[in-house]
């Protein structure tokens, strides 16, 4: 038995452990996990707390898929919800759909008797307003804004419009895979984008024959590229979670656009994949390096490196 996750998700990962421990069903557990992450408000890329939109509104995406069924429950651009991996859990349990999005994925929510709430902290708030007034030509720079004390700590920390997700994924004592991604999305997105977390075959991807990858990074370029699907099929036509997730990182980079390429040629944006085998090996990798992933296995928790794409690379 063994869970991995994205490196913010050493809580989700070792709440997952216990409950598949205690024999909790697999894409459950998985989701227990994530609702950890999604509930903490100083995580400011999933869930309460998240960056909003540009117009202030936080939205969320999330996804889980079973590797046993190959069914797969998504939400996009969901508002008012604090847990859409719960939501997302629901519309593969109990309907014939894979993927809700905005009024519709809210509408499910409360139907199936989610409460709604503000997800919009204070500290989000903030940071929001302080991207309003130095971005946008509309508003006047605000001094106090600037100097806020989380405020500061996010500038000095972040980029201009971070992204940030989730992605947790498992294998139990049969052998079953499952994985999770959630997202607030890329800060200050455009109200009603959805990246690639919530679709199959971009964020996420699990095949109880194959295994399992999730994906962080530039949403777009998952999406275009179908990183996942095309990791987890690697790993099926016999490649190690290591190199099928540096091959998908190669199709990236093969088809990034010169807006996304430095004087260098090299990419600059990111992306992480996170893969797990069906005979239970795991690989991170990214485009660029310094990033790690989490592994919770019967010797405990450890922090791993991602190998990085370029790393790798001979010159």
């Amino acid at each position: 038995m063994k869970v991995i996750a994205s490196y913010n998700g050493q809580v989700a990962a070792e709440r997952t452990f216990q409950l598949l421990t205690d024999g909790v069903d697999l894409p459950t557990a998985c989701v227990e996990g994530v609702v950890l992450v999604e509930d903490d408000p100083n995580e400011l890329t999933v869930g309460y707390g998240g960056l909003p939109n540009a117009e202030g509104i936080v939205e969320l995406d999330a996804a889980v898929m079973d590797g046993r069924t190959h069914r797969v429950g998504g939400v996009a651009a969901l508002r008012n919800i604090r847990n859409p991996a719960r939501v997302a859990l629901r519309v593969l349990q109990k309907t014939n759909r894979v993927l809700l999005a905005g009024e519709g994925a809210l509408q499910f929510a409360l139907a199936e008797g989610f409460t709604e709430e503000n997800l919009l902290t204070e500290k989000a708030r903030k940071i929001w307003e302080h991207w309003r007034q130095t971005k946008q030509t509309d508003w006047r720079p605000s001094a106090e804004a600037q100097l806020d004390p989380d405020v500061a700590a996010y500038v000095a920390t972040h980029s201009e419009r971070p992204w940030g997700t989730v992605h947790l994924a498992a294998i139990d004592t049969h052998g079953d895979v499952a994985c999770v991604t959630s997202t607030s999305g890329h800060a200050f997105k455009p109200p009603g984008r959805v990246g690639d977390s919530p679709i199959a075959g971009a964020g996420l991807y699990a095949d109880n024959a194959a295994g399992t990858c999730g994906s962080l990074g530039h949403g777009e370029s998952n999406l275009q590229n179908c990183s996942s699907f095309l990791a987890v099929e690697l790993m099926r036509g016999g490649m190690a979670p290591l190199e099928a997730g540096l091959e998908a990182l190669r199709r990236i980079e093969l088809h990034a656009t010169p807006s996304e390429r430095g004087t260098d040629g090299r990419v600059k944006i990111d992306v992480r994949l996170y893969l797990l085998s069906a005979d239970g090996r795991h690989a991170g990798v990214s485009l660029q390096p310094g990033n790690r992933m989490v592994v919770v296995g019967e010797a405990g928790t450890r922090m791993e490196p991602c190998v990085a794409l370029y790393e790798r690379r001979p010159e």
